[in-house]
This record gives structure tokens, C-alpha cells and sequence, in this order.
């Protein structure tokens, strides 16, 4: 029996495009990507839409486009990713005004204003 596995590989299999020198790739941090537009957004509301116009003005003039490489976004494409990220601004805006302990006092206030109906059951094993 054990010479039918006498000739096993017992090493890792190697594939043709993988190679010893693998690229690692950072993972961008979004709580400071996010305290970034939050800092934009308090310090110049209205002028936070004018410095990300100027970012992607630069970035296209440096041939870096958030699409692929010679590819043009529709003005529907710009558009939408425009009106995402204004709704991520909000977002971030409305989470930064309170405070957890503050959604935590809001959210106990919203469970005792439902009705008995919504309680969870008490579950014991032991009846």
C-alpha cells in the first residue's frame, strides 16, 4: 500500500503565472479616507464639490482615471458617481453629529416607544 503513493509530490502546486515575487497590495484605511472628507466637508461646505472637481481634474490630466486605462465615463456614469459620493458625504456628516452614546439613548427610545408585540421571547431550556 505504501508504494502506491511513493512517487506523491508532496510539494505546494505551482501554476504558470504564479510567480515567487507576488505584488502585496495595501488595504486603504476608510476611517481616515472618511475623517478626510468629514474635515473637507466641516471646514468648507460648499467649497468641499469645488476641491473634488479640481482632484479629478488632476487626476485625468495625469492620465490616472478611476475607469480603465482609454475609457471615457458617459455623463450618466459622472453623474451617478457624483451624486454617490455627495450622499457618502451626508452620510458621513449625519454619523459625525451624534455621538454612539447619543444613538444608543435614540435607539432605546425607539424599542420603548414599540409595543409589547415586538418583544423578543424569553427563551429558557430549563422548563
Amino acid at each position: 500500500m505504501a508504494d502506491e503513493y511513493q512517487y506523491v509530490s508532496k510539494s505546494k502546486l505551482k501554476l504558470k503565472n504564479d510567480s515567487d515575487t507576488k505584488k502585496k497590495h495595501k488595504k486603504k484605511d476608510k476611517k481616515k479616507e472618511k475623517e478626510k472628507v468629514f474635515r473637507a466637508v466641516l471646514e468648507d461646505p460648499g467649497k468641499g464639490e469645488d476641491r473634488h472637481q479640481q482632484q479629478q481634474q488632476q487626476q485625468q490630466g495625469q492620465g490616472q482615471t478611476s475607469a480603465a486605462p482609454g475609457r471615457v465615463l458617459t455623463k450618466a456614469e459622472e453623474s451617478f458617481k457624483k451624486m454617490q459620493e455627495k450622499m457618502q458625504n451626508k452620510r458621513i456628516v449625519e454619523k459625525a453629529q451624534m455621538t454612539h452614546k447619543q444613538r444608543v439613548e435614540l435607539f432605546n427610545m425607539h424599542l420603548d416607544s414599540l409595543t409589547e408585540h415586538f418583544d423578543i421571547p424569553k427563551v429558557s431550556w430549563t422548563k
